[in-house]
Order: C-alpha cells, then sequence, then structure tokens
C-alpha cells in the first residue's frame, strides 16, 4: 500500500495523499495536523524503537500484524503496527473528490452482499456509531462475499485473513476536535462527502 509496507528498513511516516486541509469543513486541518503528525507519527516511531535490533527489524507491516497478534509478550510491537497501518488505511479511504456512485466492479460485490450502496452507508455507518470505544469500522471482502466488521482499539481485519476494502476512525482523536462528542455527525459526514470507493475498488484486485 505504501513505501511503510516494505521490509528491510526503519518505517517511515507515509505522506497523506493530499494537503492536510482537503478534508475541510467535514475534517479541518487542525484535526488532520494533529491526528497525522503527532497520532500516527507516534506509533511509526514508537514501532521502530520497539523492533530496533530484534528479529522483527525486518518485516514489513502486514507481516508484523500477523506474526505478533494474539502474542502477549509482542502486544505493544502489534498494537504500533497495526495502529501505523490502521492510519495509512484511513488516509487512503479518504478522498476530497468522492463519488456518489460506486465503481462498477465494487457495485456489483455491494449489490450481491448488501443489496444497494444505500444499505452498506447504513451498515457501515451503525458499525462505526456502534463501536463501543475507541476502534475502527471496516468494509472488507471475506471469500467472495463483502461484509462490515467493527474492531476495537488498534485492532485491524488483517490477523483474520480477511482483506480491508477501507475504513472509518472512530478513535475519538479523530473527530473531537471538529464534532466533540457527536460521533454519528462525524460518522456521516464521512461517509456521504469523503469515502473513496475507488480505493475500495482498487483493494478488491
Amino acid at each position: 500500500m505504501t513505501s511503510s509496507d516494505a521490509p528491510g528498513t526503519s518505517h517511515a511516516l507515509p505522506p497523506l495523499p493530499y494537503p492536510s486541509n482537503a478534508l475541510e469543513p467535514v475534517i479541518s486541518e487542525e484535526t488532520l495536523s494533529f491526528h497525522y503528525g503527532k497520532h500516527h507519527k507516534t506509533y511509526v516511531d514508537t514501532l521502530n524503537e520497539l523492533i530496533e535490533g530484534t528479529e522483527f527489524a525486518s518485516l514489513g507491516l502486514e507481516d508484523l500484524i500477523i506474526r505478533t497478534a494474539g502474542n502477549e509478550q509482542h502486544a505493544a510491537i502489534y498494537h504500533n503496527a497495526a495502529q501505523a497501518w490502521n492510519h495509512t488505511f484511513y488516509w487512503h479511504s479518504l478522498t476530497p473528490n468522492a463519488a456518489d456512485k460506486l465503481p462498477a466492479a465494487l457495485e456489483a460485490k455491494v449489490k450481491s452482499s448488501f443489496g444497494d450502496f444505500a444499505a452498506l452507508k447504513r451498515e457501515l455507518g451503525k458499525a462505526a456509531i456502534e463501536q463501543f470505544g475507541s476502534g475502527w469500522a471496516w468494509l472488507v471482502l471475506d471469500g467472495t462475499e463483502l461484509r462490515v466488521m467493527k474492531t476495537s482499539n488498534g485492532d485491524d481485519p488483517l490477523p483474520k485473513r480477511l482483506t480491508p476494502l477501507l475504513t472509518v476512525d472512530v478513535w475519538e482523536h479523530a473527530y473531537y476536535l471538529d464534532y466533540q462528542n457527536r460521533r454519528a455527525d462525524y460518522v456521516h459526514a464521512v461517509l456521504n462527502k469523503l469515502m473513496n470507493w475507488e480505493f475500495a475498488a482498487e483493494n478488491l484486485r
């Protein structure tokens, strides 16, 4: 997905795929700057410190996540690797040029799995709003079918061998400066105005 997935070097904070003010007014430049420049960067920096000189130093992010998932001894590596990967995936799940219709390949899958585009957005929105505490809502490919799932804290679908298509971050730092406790307002605005359905379609391939 990004250069930070490449093994053999320390992990780098990938550049945002758009300017820091590109998602306004749904997500402010202030929120994006803190979220990316502070939270995301801290996960990457902490991960590099944790894996330096270890057997994990040469692994890409996806391999790190899969290798350390469920292993309490390496929980800190897992959580920081997962959060580094999740955030990069989230930035690509958003776009300032969101389309109001699905790409053809994704539309066929959505119709098969959910009935229609509106039903998909309702289910994804419900998962994001109802996730208790910090976490993520995901659209994933499970075998040949699409489904919506939610994960807590830094968990993601990779250890379950599911293919993530896009995600919505519902940690409070993703929206609190702009929406305070109104998570539902943030989720609906993102789903209706910023979701990168082209990125989701690319991940089907």
